[in-house]
């Protein structure tokens, strides 16, 4: 079992390093000064059709999913749910801003801290970026079969659910019964 542990630590750690379905920007290459979000191309010709002029990294993408997910939150409340310093959520967040992907609003609570949410063009960047994401996953996967894909997924977010769990921050999902309706 060490052995075993072993290797998925470091299968774990592979994937989370993983950034062909998040591109980073490399030093030295440009990107679009008016979108401090926007990724570069990575000079590499794609294996398939360019999926978008600009590419969400990987904490802009997050921090969308969880407020799409969510709702409007506090700095604070996106730090704790994704145990970030506020200082951290706050430069993510303002990248975000100045994008014109999230904006500012007073509490629908009548609370006295202001809340993100997404804005219209928030959610469409996000959607664009899920088809990316989709379409490259896809390629990733095109050899395994609809059972090994199945497979992957169901261990994937059982493992997911127990460390959600053995956190206390669950991730806001679909009802299991409307995946099942969706496929």
């Amino acid at each position: 079992m060490d052995r075993r542990l072993e290797r998925l630590e470091r299968e774990l750690m592979l994937v989370a390093r993983c950034s062909v379905l998040t591109p980073r920007e490399r030093k030295g290459q440009a990107t679009d000064p008016q979108d401090p979000t926007a990724r570069p191309d990575t000079g590499t010709p794609p294996r398939t059709e360019p999926c978008a002029p600009t590419r969400l990294d990987r904490s802009g993408y997050l921090l969308l999913s969880r407020l799409d997910a969510e709702g409007a939150m506090t700095i604070g409340q996106l730090a704790d749910a994704l145990q970030l310093d506020v200082s951290t959520v706050n430069r993510q967040t303002g990248a975000l801003l100045r994008a014109g992907l999230v904006e500012r609003i007073p509490d629908p609570e009548g609370g006295l801290a202001r809340k993100l949410r997404v804005t219209p063009k928030g959610t469409d960047r996000m959607a664009a970026e899920r088809t990316c994401r989709r379409k490259d996953l896809s390629r990733l996967l095109e050899a395994w079969t609809p059972e090994d894909v199945a497979r992957f997924e169901d261990v994937l977010t059982r493992f997911n659910r127990e460390v959600e769990r053995q956190e206390g921050r669950a991730w806001p999902r679909e009802t299991d019964e409307a995946v099942r309706t969706a496929e």
